[in-house]
């Protein structure tokens, strides 16, 4: 018989790079995006999130709604990701890039500490260990006054809106986490495609109903904005298909720890093209989330071949 073709070593961890700097160039352009709000980004986002699912929910046959036993769960995966994807657009908007990126990257941490309250999963000292080098981690960007004096350098426009960017991104990143938690709970019983759909109609209709209540919604007066919309929704859909490929050949342990190129790759995008040195609280807060990340990931990973081999015993 025909031999199959083996797949390529590393095409795994490619596409994760790759994954992770097309996300880190869409979240450039936003922060170059001048007249348009954070939600109105958002919402843009959904529609082309929409149009990638759509035909891949009519293809599979899946239906618009799931399951009647997983709706509710469906619910909350769109609500909570759409809040997420939502307040995270709004950090990158008001803070430095890579701020705002290595806040995001302590979701593994929350991650595990969800899991362990609401599905009972075990929870280690060491899991307890990277939890806390990973809010070190926050800290240590956040610089709140009471710590760190009132003459905080190294920031972007006033403090105050540098605090409510950090806010918005560890709420995006619990956000995130309990979206995670939502989608172990429901396992494999519903469809991928399905989840994505009710992210991006959820997260759709609530950035309709907050521009209009904000009175924010309005087409980009630049012709370059408007480009940059597009090109973020691309960019956007095209890190989540690399990312979603990357896992399905290769195991998640690797991909968490090559997903770390995200940080690398903020701060040399916000160096080069935002003319925005990182400081070292920076630098200093970056390793400790990196690594309360990665170790996190390499824990889990380190677990799961464990428990192939058992498995295989």
């Amino acid at each position: 018989g025909t031999k199959k073709k083996a797949a390529c070593p590393g095409l795994g961890l490619f596409y994760t790079v790759l994954s992770a700097f097309l996300f880190s160039v869409a979240s450039l352009l936003l922060k170059k995006i001048e007249d348009v709000h954070s939600v109105e980004v958002s919402a843009f986002r959904c529609v082309f999130q929409m149009a990638f699912v759509l035909p891949g929910l009519i293809y599979y046959k899946t239906g618009f709604l799931g399951p009647k036993g997983k709706r509710i769960f469906l619910f909350f995966r769109g609500f909570l990701g759409s809040s997420a994807m939502i307040l995270l657009y709004y950090a990158f908007q008001v803070m430095p890039l890579a701020d705002a990126t290595v806040i995001t990257f302590s979701s593994p941490v929350f991650t595990s500490l969800l899991a362990w309250i609401f599905l009972k999963e075990k929870y280690s000292i060491w899991d307890l260990l990277f939890t806390l080098f990973a809010i070190t981690g926050v800290i240590l960007i956040a610089r709140p006054p009471f710590l760190f004096g009132s003459n905080v350098t190294g920031i972007e426009g006033s403090y105050t809106d540098h605090l409510k960017g950090t806010i918005a991104a560890i709420t995006s990143t619990v956000s995130a986490a309990s979206t995670f938690v939502i989608l172990r709970k429901m396992g494999k019983s519903v469809h991928y495609f399905l989840s994505i759909w009710y992210y991006a109609v959820i997260g759709l209709i609530g950035c309709v109903i907050a521009l209009f209540v904000m009175n924010e919604w309005r087409l980009p007066y630049c012709g370059r904005d408007r480009v940059f919309l597009i090109l973020i929704g691309l960019l956007g859909l095209g890190g989540q298909i690399f990312l979603t490929k990357a896992l399905q050949i290769e195991k998640a342990g690797p991909v968490s720890i090559m997903k770390t190129m995200d940080v690398v790759f903020a701060f040399i995008l916000q160096i080069l093209f935002l003319n925005h040195l990182p400081t070292w609280w920076t630098v200093g807060g970056a390793l400790c989330v990196v690594a309360s990340s990665s170790g996190t990931a390499i824990r889990k990973w380190r677990q799961s071949l464990k428990k192939a081999k058992q498995n295989e015993i």
